[in-house]
């Protein structure tokens, strides 16, 4: 099964270099530039919907106009998605210190714009180690 990874970037140019650089590495992507699509938003009285986890990465602009990107890792673990928390990554042109703390709180990686593929990559080289071979995610349609 093809790692799958999910982008939230809300400046196009962002949004299709991540969305090439994954696709070039085997990835299965998902990218669009609205976080509140993900089913966690659907209804906001309930937990997440899906038994098995939706991607096995998360890359997400922390700077977007519905929300920022701590915000929606945030809502995501209160609930309950079953994404691997250790595979989240944040990018921003600008980290003030309480929001560093507060992505390191939520256990994601943090990327300064302008970011470095090769920094990602990296980081990327070293989680994909990490994920379980017999791992389940859902089917999305």
């Amino acid at each position: 099964m093809k790692l799958r990874a999910i982008v939230f970037e809300d400046d196009e140019a962002n949004l299709e270099l991540i969305t090439l650089v994954l696709e070039r590495r085997g990835y299965e992507v998902i990218s669009t530039a609205d976080p509140t699509i993900c089913p966690v938003y659907s209804n906001l009285e309930e937990s997440c919907p899906h038994e098995d986890a939706c991607g096995d990465f998360l890359l997400t602009d922390n700077r977007m106009p519905n929300m920022t990107g701590l915000d929606f890792v945030e809502a995501q673990s209160r609930r309950g998605c079953k994404g691997v928390v250790k595979n989240k990554a944040v990018i921003s042109g600008s980290w003030c210190p309480e929001e560093q703390e507060r992505a390191e709180e939520l256990g994601c990686k943090i990327f300064k714009k302008p970011y470095s593929i090769k920094e990602i990559s990296e980081w990327l080289d070293e989680e994909e180690k990490k994920i379980p071979a017999g791992r389940k995610l859902v089917v999305l349609p």
